[in-house]
């Protein structure tokens, strides 16, 4: 995204906190697209016959952050954050709901160098509830892994939201995504 469209979607943001529900509307044109791109990235890999697409992610996704005070929304890449953390929060429910009906698990694709290099599957379930554990330890560890996975947010752009340095941003997420590769690695041995 140019600079320009990042500061048009700040200065939206700010019109929505002050109370102009319209800018919400005027907001979502801007990010729709990288918002079609985080849920695509999010469904690629699940099974052909899914039921839910990237369009349907994107408009459930919509419609919860219309239901959402806007007050904590700073700028575009904590708006994408707060979108992505609806998106996983849905696919979860989802997973939850489609498997207790079923009993059987859904799983997301990874990115082998984003999160577990060495399982290009894992669970979505098992993924949420590492993340709940997760952040019983480390909130924030738990709040990079959202931003960097769910969010597609950089390094730096993760150490502005946050507050923190580039470095600790990398060494919490190094240690953040050994953890969870030891959790559901393990989650996965014992449900076996």
């Amino acid at each position: 995204m140019s600079p320009f469209a990042s500061n048009q979607v700040t200065q939206l943001l700010e019109k929505w906190r002050d109370g102009d529900q319209g800018a919400l509307n005027d907001l979502v044109p801007l990010v729709y697209g990288e918002l079609r791109r985080l849920a695509h990235h999010y469904l690629r890999s699940e099974r052909s016959d899914h039921t839910l697409q990237s369009t349907a992610l994107v408009h459930e996704a919509y419609l919860r952050l219309l239901s959402q005070e806007p007050n904590h929304l700073q700028n575009r890449a904590h708006f994408m954050a707060v979108a992505s953390q609806l998106m996983r929060q849905i696919l979860v429910d989802f997973a939850r709901s489609r498997s207790a009906a079923k009993r059987q698990a859904y799983t997301l694709a990874l990115d082998e160098a984003v999160l577990l290099p060495k399982s290009k599957e894992v669970d979505l379930i098992a993924l949420d509830d590492a993340l709940s554990r997760l952040a019983r330890l480390s909130e924030r560890q738990s709040r990079i892994v959202e931003l960097r996975f769910f969010g597609g947010l950089s390094i730096e752009e993760t150490s502005q939201l946050l507050g923190v340095s580039a470095a600790t941003v990398g060494r919490d997420w190094t240690v953040a995504r050994a953890w969870l590769h030891r959790e559901i690695g393990g989650s996965s041995k014992r449900d076996s």
